[in-house]
């Protein structure tokens, strides 16, 4: 990128502490996400009993909101890079708040399905905006600061959801059963849209951009045809229609690729920024992001089964055995960025993958001591391993992912990384299908006892479990890939060569809204 393509920066000056404030409200809106995609599970039962749903509309109130998220956040991040971050960040907020407030007063299940969707679709452009509002508003030297933050609310979302799920289930509030789960948005979200057209500034890519409507439909077309079986598969007895669906998004996912190569030579405004891929961190550690979303998307769901299903546990219950674990996240994720990455580099993720994958192991093993009598607290050493690990991983790898990235991408990028983090889940709770469920429905059809039925789903959680650590050492050696040392933002230190050189222009007030 060269100087005359630099478009004057919303970078704030260091005096300028309002962009602290920007940071509260997208930090908040991603916390908002985060929650919003686990809060709903625990509350399952109350909407099925209270709204009359049936098995299939329950499927689709959770998978509804995933594939329009995942469809959704390519082009969600292009649009902000086109129309502006602050722009596509408010739009998005205020159509995820009334989605919110549609499923929260939905009359029947179809109305709920459809608010779902239209919630996954709003999250799609509001997510995408909020790395790259980081990105742009912050300096070099800052951002892995932020980056620790943003690690830190990823881990405190990971449980808080499933744990305010089981609070405002049980509480009934004003007799209001599943429904507040959904309506604790609107006053987080009226502030947020206030307060971000305030303190939020405008960004967008410096030069003039068109949206590319055929890698849209190309890439929500691929994306579907490989989550969409994969989120249903198993509870359709996994097709033959399925299995050729997914094969036909390689083939579909391949020709989006070659038509954006062609895009970007002829008018240079592709859907997907390809040149980002020979930034060697960014290719590196989007394949990272992928697999460890594999390795989340396994536990996560397997996890909640087993405390549930297996040992018994209410879901409050299940939720406060959490709280170790985004503990551990939120406090080694501040810092790994602040203080270990600018010293260690790269051993500092694979230590994270390592320490994770211990956890996971030292967790196999409580399990198959304890059994079905095993309490919480034996479960927090395993889960503080894990979170410590967790956090060293996903704080520095957002930072490493972005740091190189040229701003005017910023929200193209931001929109892979949550697209195939996203992908990555929805690969690992296909997988749950072979090496949990699997396992339980092999153990089911011998026994009747429901103490039998307890054991079974310990023994899925097991053999669950040594696949999520088999998967933390690939992630391992997928991070020889990354550079030894990824571009790190020490305090005082000047921006990255990577960086747009700073104009006169880029030195106004960032954040004058």
């Amino acid at each position: 990128m060269t100087s005359t393509e630099t478009a004057p920066s919303p970078t704030a000056p260091p005096g300028d502490r309002r962009r602290w404030f920007a940071l509260a409200i997208v930090m908040t809106a991603a916390f908002m996400d985060l929650v919003d995609v686990t809060i709903v599970n625990i509350a399952i039962p109350s909407i099925q009993r209270e709204a009359g749903a049936t098995f299939s509309q329950i499927q689709w109130i959770t998978a509804g909101y995933a594939l329009a998220f995942a469809a959704g956040l390519i082009t969600g991040g292009r649009l902000g890079d086109i129309h502006g971050r602050k722009r596509l960040f408010l739009i998005g907020i205020g159509g995820f708040t009334l989605a919110s407030a549609l499923c929260g007063f939905a009359a029947n299940p179809e109305m709920l399905v459809a608010s779902r969707i239209l919630q996954g679709a709003m999250a799609a452009l509001m997510v995408p905006q909020v790395l790259s509002i980081v990105h742009a508003t912050f300096p070099a030297h800052e951002r892995g600061k932020v980056f620790g933050l943003f690690g830190a609310v990823v881990g405190l979302g990971a449980v808080t959801g499933p744990l305010l799920g089981a609070l405002l289930t049980e509480w009934n509030l004003f007799g209001l059963e599943w429904r507040p789960i959904f309506l604790i948005n609107l006053p987080v979200g009226i502030a947020g849209l206030i307060l971000g057209s305030r303190y939020i500034t405008e960004s967008k890519a410096p030069k003039a951009l068109k949206l590319d409507m055929v890698g849209v439909g190309l890439v929500t077309l691929g994306l579907l045809m490989l989550l969409y079986p994969l989120t249903r598969g198993r509870e359709l007895g996994w097709p033959l229609w399925g299995y050729v669906a997914m094969a036909g998004a390689l083939v579909v996912l391949g020709a989006l690729v070659a038509y954006e190569r062609r895009k970007a030579a002829r008018d240079g405004s592709p859907l997907i920024e390809l040149s980002l891929f020979k930034v060697k961190s960014f290719a590196a550690g989007i394949a990272v992001q992928t697999v460890f979303g594999v390795a989340l998307g396994i536990f996560f769901l397997v996890w909640t089964l087993y405390m549930q299903f297996g040992l018994g546990w209410s879901p409050l219950k299940a939720g406060l055995t959490g709280v170790p674990f985004s503990i551990a996240v939120s406090m080694a994720a501040g810092m790994s960025v602040q203080k270990l990455v600018p010293r260690f580099g790269r051993k500092v993720l694979q230590s994270g993958a390592l320490v994770m994958g211990i956890g996971v192991l030292i967790y196999i093993w409580e399990a198959g001591r304890y059994g079905l009598s095993i309490a919480p607290w034996q479960m927090a050493l395993p889960l503080v391993v894990m979170g410590v690990g967790m956090g060293l991983i996903v704080a520095p790898l957002t930072d490493a992912i972005l740091s190189e990235v040229p701003r005017e991408h910023s929200g193209s990028a931001s929109g892979l990384i949550n697209t195939v983090q996203q992908m990555g889940n929805a690969l690992g709770l296909g997988l749950v299908s072979v090496v949990f469920f699997g396992v339980i429905d092999d153990r089911l059809a011998e026994v009747t006892e429901s103490s039998a039925a307890g054991a079974a789903f310990a023994d899925g959680f097991q053999h669950a479990l040594g696949w999520v650590a088999a998967v933390m050492g690939v992630i391992f050696l997928l991070m020889f890939a990354l550079p030894k040392r990824p571009a790190q933002h020490v305090e005082g230190a000047a921006e990255t060569p990577s960086a747009e050189p700073e104009s006169e222009k880029e030195k106004e007030p960032a954040l004058a809204g």
